[in-house]
């Protein structure tokens, strides 16, 4: 039987968006949200349903869940979680207004919209899924990602909870670990406002470097494509009793043995991809000449 799928953040082109497509050909009945409709024209001309879901808005998940259960009888069978964004600069230069805004996105609006959907999913048990979406940066340390990796960090820890706290209530939870994916996020996150080294940062020195890495180009880093990671997805999220987490995208499984490894053990890789090595040298060239 089709099951009734509500994803978040489908905007056309990003995560969302492919899982929505992927979910539709294997027949389930799949609403795909976004702040902006408009932004999702390709997944309607496929035929699936579209919904305008603002996750910051009270008012505007209160509407969708409305509209949901009049659409499905009052129950849905999975709830992705994967509106999102990013936010690159050094801690010392983050902006903490923009640092509060990430967190409202990535991580105060899944539990907002979480909690307003849970009668619908709470009526589906136990075929009810809520599925989280957070980033392989929660086990990565990468420079410059401290503001986006420590909100899924966050994510990360209350889907833990949540996987407990919704066994009475025979809710499935699944923490989606997401690495690296060809998507327009670094995209996205160059075209904020407020996402360009500021002239007088300590890392200045370094500008181009650290403003590309900021911008997502990073030695040696792979990215996997679109449609594949939203397959394997597709195919985890489909099985009778699905992991309560799943690591997909470019090195993610390299990415879970490195959370068995001691801290610091990449500390030499990550700075020669993010080319604080080369900052670390001259900072102590211009140290020597100071003394």
């Amino acid at each position: 039987m089709p099951r009734t799928i509500l994803i978040t953040g489908c905007s056309d082109g990003g995560l969302g968006a492919a899982l929505a497509i992927q979910f539709h050909r294997r027949g389930d009945r799949v609403f795909a949200t976004a702040r902006n409709p408009a932004k999702m024209a390709s997944l309607t001309a496929l035929g699936i349903e579209t919904l305008k879901l603002d996750v910051l808005s009270d008012d505007s998940v209160k509407a969708c869940v409305d509209e949901v259960s009049a659409l499905t009888g009052g129950t849905l069978n999975m709830l992705i979680n994967n509106a999102g964004a990013g936010y690159s600069m050094p801690i010392i230069d983050i902006s903490l207004d923009d640092m509060e805004k990430l967190y409202r996105l990535n991580v105060f609006s899944v539990v907002r919209t979480t909690q307003l959907f849970f009668p619908l999913l709470r009526a589906a048990a136990p075929d009810a899924t809520i599925v989280n979406q957070t980033s392989a940066a929660t086990i990565i340390t990468v420079p410059y990602q401290g503001a986006y990796g420590s909100s899924k960090a966050a994510l990360d820890n209350l889907t833990q909870v949540l996987r407990l706290e919704m066994m009475p209530f025979r809710v499935k939870v699944v923490d989606l670990h997401t690495a690296a994916v060809k998507t327009h996020f670094f995209a996205n996150v160059a075209q904020q406002p407020g996402s360009t080294l500021p002239p007088n940062s300590p890392y200045a020195v370094l500008k181009d470097k650290v403003q590309a890495v900021m911008n997502g180009d990073m030695e040696g880093v792979k990215q996997q494509d679109l449609d594949l990671w939203a397959k394997n997805v597709v195919n985890d999220l489909s099985k009778r009793n699905p992991s309560a987490q799943i690591w997909r995208g470019a090195s993610a499984t390299v990415v879970w043995l490195a959370s068995f490894l001691p801290l610091g053990a990449l500390d030499g890789t990550l700075k020669k991809m993010t080319g604080l090595d080369v900052l670390e040298k001259k900072v102590q060239e211009e140290t020597s000449k100071k003394s």
